[in-house]
C-alpha cells in the first residue's frame, strides 16, 4: 500500500513542480525587471526563489521540517555557507532558510525550462565539470559575488552521500573563504535522504527533516590554517553534531 501512495505522491509532486514553475518563473522575471534599478545584490529575487523552492516542501503536508538556530542568520552579513548533502531535497531545505545566496551548479542545469532560467536571473554560477578554464572562471565569479557582499552556498562533499555517512570535504569553499576573508556558516541537514534517496526518482510520502544553523566560524579561527586544514576542522565539527565523533 505504501508503494502505491509513494507513486501517487511522486506523480502529484512532479506535476505540481512543473506546472507551478511556469507561473512562478514569470513572477520571478517580473520581480527581476522591477527591482533591477536598485536591487544590485538580487536580494528580493533571491528571497522570492526561496519562497518558490519552499513551495515544494510545503506541498506535501506529511513532510515535517524542523528548523533550529534560525536566529543566528543575518541578512546584513555574507557567508560561505557549507552543508552536508544527502538528497536533492537538500537544495529545497537550503532555500527554506530564506537567506539570500548564490549557488555553483553544472552548466547544463541552466538549460532546464523555467527552473534553469530562474537560475540565470539570479546570477548563479555555472561550471563545466573537468574543464580547467571553467573552474578558473567559476572561482573568479565567486570572488566577485563575495566582494559584492553576497553569500555563497556549497555542499563541500561535492556530491550526495549514498549511505548518509559524511564524505570528505573538498577544499574549494575553504580556498574562497581564506582568500576573501569570509566567515563560514555551517548548516546541518538531516532526514532528507529518507524522503528521496540518491539515484531514486520516487518520493516517500512521509518523512521528518531538520535544518540546524550552527555558530558561524570567524575568519580568524582558520586564518592560520591551510584550506585543507580548514576543511578538516569544519568536517570534524559536522561529525560532532551528527553524533559520529
Amino acid at each position: 500500500m505504501s508503494n502505491i501512495i509513494n507513486l501517487f505522491i511522486t506523480v502529484y509532486y512532479l506535476t505540481f513542480l512543473w506546472s507551478s514553475s511556469v507561473i512562478l518563473f514569470f513572477v520571478a522575471f517580473s520581480i527581476r525587471i522591477l527591482t533591477f534599478p536598485f536591487d544590485k545584490k538580487l536580494i528580493l529575487s533571491n528571497l522570492f526563489t526561496s519562497f518558490w523552492a519552499s513551495c515544494y516542501l510545503w506541498c506535501i503536508p506529511t513532510w515535517s521540517i524542523k528548523k533550529y538556530g534560525m536566529e543566528k542568520l543575518s541578512l546584513k552579513k555574507n557567508y560561505i555557507v557549507v552543508s552536508n548533502h544527502q538528497s536533492q531535497i537538500d537544495i529545497l531545505l537550503a532555500f527554506n532558510l530564506f537567506l539570500p545566496f548564490r549557488w555553483v551548479s553544472k552548466k547544463e542545469v541552466f538549460n532546464l525550462p523555467f527552473l534553469g532560467w530562474n537560475m540565470i536571473l539570479n546570477k548563479y554560477v555555472g561550471i563545466k565539470r573537468g574543464d580547467k578554464d571553467s573552474v578558473k572562471k567559476m572561482m573568479q565569479q565567486c570572488e566577485s559575488i563575495l566582494e559584492q557582499g553576497c553569500s555563497l552556498f556549497f555542499f563541500p562533499e561535492g556530491t550526495r552521500s549514498k549511505t548518509g555517512e559524511l564524505k570528505p570535504f573538498k577544499p574549494g569553499a575553504f580556498i574562497l573563504a581564506k582568500k576573501m576573508k569570509t566567515n563560514i556558516l555551517p548548516i546541518i541537514m538531516q532526514g532528507s535522504r529518507n524522503v528521496l534517496k540518491k539515484n531514486s526518482s520516487r518520493f516517500v510520502w512521509k518523512g521528518d527533516m531538520s535544518i540546524k544553523v550552527l555558530d558561524e566560524i570567524s575568519y580568524k579561527d582558520f586564518e592560520d590554517k591551510s584550506p585543507q586544514q580548514a576543511a578538516q576542522m569544519v568536517h570534524d565539527l559536522f561529525l560532532k553534531h551528527l553524533g559520529k565523533n
